[in-house]
């Protein structure tokens, strides 16, 4: 077992399987010592995380949808690399939050996703980031992440 998979086994994290792209492009691109993975939406157990921060959904309940993104890019990082310990460093996630014009809290709500980078790869899942607002996002999703990976 490597030591990113028994990391997750210790956390209790169960990666799901990688979402398959949802139109014309790929999940993740390989180029030279980088892994570009396409922007994961917001999608539980039990379907999609649909809504709006700052119109019936909470900080919270935003965090917890990039958590939810973070999990699939993992996911993504999986398949296109096989072994997890092969991600040297995060290097940088894009987060973009469906919020109203009033919400200001993008940050808080990416850092779902942040945190659990961290909580997986330790020092090596710090990363640089953005955390943006949009009006709407595809199927209406609370939130979509994409991500940039070192590889080893």
């Amino acid at each position: 077992m490597s030591k990113i998979d028994a990391r997750l086994q210790e956390l209790g994290i169960e990666l799901p399987a990688a979402p398959a792209p949802a139109a014309n492009y790929v999940p993740y691109v390989l180029s030279g010592g980088q892994l570009f993975v396409s922007g994961q939406v917001s999608a539980g157990p039990d379907g999609l995380i649909l809504g709006k921060l700052g119109d019936g959904l909470t900080v919270e309940d935003g965090a917890a949808a990039a958590r939810r993104c973070g999990l699939s890019l993992i996911a993504q990082a999986k398949a296109a690399l096989g072994d997890l310990d092969r991600v040297a460093r995060v290097v940088k996630l894009v987060g973009f939050v469906n919020s109203t014009a009033g919400f200001g809290d993008q940050p808080k709500v990416v850092n779902g996703c942040s945190d659990l980078m961290v909580e997986v790869f330790g020092d090596a899942g710090r990363h640089a980031r953005s955390a943006v607002s949009a009006a709407s996002l595809p199927f209406g999703v609370a939130v979509e992440i994409e991500a940039i990976f070192e590889v080893k």
